[in-house]
């Protein structure tokens, strides 16, 4: 395993999601007192995983198709374009 791309993917995936939307439902959850703490975590996590599986197929599949360096551009322009939309709803 290559410990400097392992280590730039957590640390990549772990800022990105400190705040988000995900982490404020799964610390809701959490906060009711009738639900195990326990399930909550394994639900998010799991959930998580899923979704990190889907992003490596749809990456795999989409660089047989497309130039990584157009990947990485229309990354790019997703993020922009998102940041835009969420700064004009503000």
């Amino acid at each position: 395993m290559d410990w400097k791309v392992f280590l730039t993917i957590f640390a990549a995936v772990f800022v990105a999601e400190l705040g988000d939307k995900t982490q404020l439902a799964t610390m809701l959850f959490a906060a009711d007192r009738e639900v195990n703490k326990y399930t909550v975590f394994i639900a998010a996590s799991a959930a998580l995983i899923v979704a990190s599986a889907l992003g490596v197929l749809a990456g795999s599949v989409l660089s047989s198709y497309i130039n990584e360096r157009y990947l990485h551009y229309i990354a790019g322009v997703g993020f922009i374009a998102i940041g835009a939309v969420t700064l004009y709803r503000a």
